[in-house]
């Protein structure tokens, strides 16, 4: 293992994409959400895509060079047609005029279609509620998840992500979570460690509990909170798909194969300005109060920290400076 600092990071990222065939505006934002990931700590999906994005920008698997066409189909609805490239820069295009639809109508919606995995959805509400209004996500993935009492694989994890703005412009509240016990990465990072999984994570392919990761990924992952998890999952599957003109878990090939079709993704926001509420901020602090009086509690993501230097282990760290070199 060794530590580097998160301008080291992203400036490597930025250079291993520009290699491998994105362009410079596509590559810097693709790389800002690395950094961003690697510094919350969030591995799964930091340096840990890299190699794949770039394996996929050589196949053609993700396009770096496509510009995402932005349409406003009703005032208060923005669409933005990532044209099969990455999600990052598609949201970058789409963000300035969902914020300006938010603040005339109190609430917009911002569909993202055709687009390469968004990996850390939170890192795109955050931004939302950076800017003054509340910022809900939704987004489907490859399948691996099983209706309850099946074993066929129906949706993928599928995560939700909700984060909230102070009036002073901090985040209030924020999460980012699959509709899984787990993320589809731990299961793959525990393989890829010749680590045992928990018991409740997954099902075998027969649909029976398993602690094998590789089991686990011949089969399928389970719900967080049984049925309850499941009609989330479905929730965030008709939004991301059905909202955006993007496919069905179903027919999503594994996201970090090198070669095979476009991930042909979708993501789906909602952005409401707190603004018509004049006690808004005042609810919300309250509520911190409130879930903070015992020690040790907090909302979540309140006390989250960027780090400017990170542990990153060394056959990652080795990869890395491969790619940038164009290996």
């Amino acid at each position: 293992m060794s530590h580097h600092a998160l301008d080291e990071i992203e400036q490597l990222t930025n250079k291993a994409l520009l290699e491998h065939g994105a362009d410079p505006f596509a590559a810097s934002e693709v790389a800002r959400a690395v950094r961003a990931a690697e510094g919350y700590g969030n591995k799964i999906c930091g340096l840990y895509y890299v190699e794949s994005y770039c394996l996929q920008l050589k196949s053609g698997r993700v396009k770096g060079d496509v510009k995402p066409v932005v349409t406003h189909p009703r005032p208060a609805t923005i669409h933005v047609d990532a044209g099969f490239g990455f999600a990052q820069p598609a949201f970058a295009h789409g963000l300035t005029p969902a914020l300006e639809a938010a603040q005339q109508f109190g609430t917009a919606t911002l569909a993202i279609g055709h687009a390469h995995t968004c990996t850390s959805l939170g890192y795109f509400t955050e931004q939302i509620a950076r800017e003054g209004c509340i910022g809900i996500g939704f987004t489907n993935a490859s399948p691996i998840v099983a209706a309850p009492g099946g074993k066929s694989r129906i949706i993928g994890t599928n995560p939700i992500a909700f984060s909230v703005p102070k009036a002073s412009g901090e985040i209030a509240m924020h999460f980012d979570q699959s509709t899984t016990a787990v993320a589809l990465g731990k299961i793959t990072m525990a393989k890829t460690m010749g680590h045992k999984i928990p018991l409740g994570w997954a099902l075998d392919a027969k649909g029976q509990p398993t602690t094998d990761p590789d089991a686990a990924l011949l089969g399928s992952l389970v719900s967080v909170g049984g049925h309850k998890g499941w009609g989330f999952g479905l929730m965030a599957e008709i939004l991301a798909a059905g909202m955006t003109g993007s496919v069905l878990s179903k027919n999503v090939k594994p996201l970090k194969a090198p070669d095979g079709p476009p991930h042909d993704l979708g993501q789906f926001y909602i952005l409401i300005d707190p603004g018509a509420s004049s006690v808004f901020d005042a609810h919300v602090m309250a509520l911190q109060t409130a879930a903070t009086q015992d020690a040790g509690a907090r909302l979540p993501g309140q006390h989250r920290q960027m780090r400017e230097e990170v542990e990153v282990d060394d056959r990652t760290w080795t990869r890395l400076l491969q790619l940038a070199e164009g290996a």
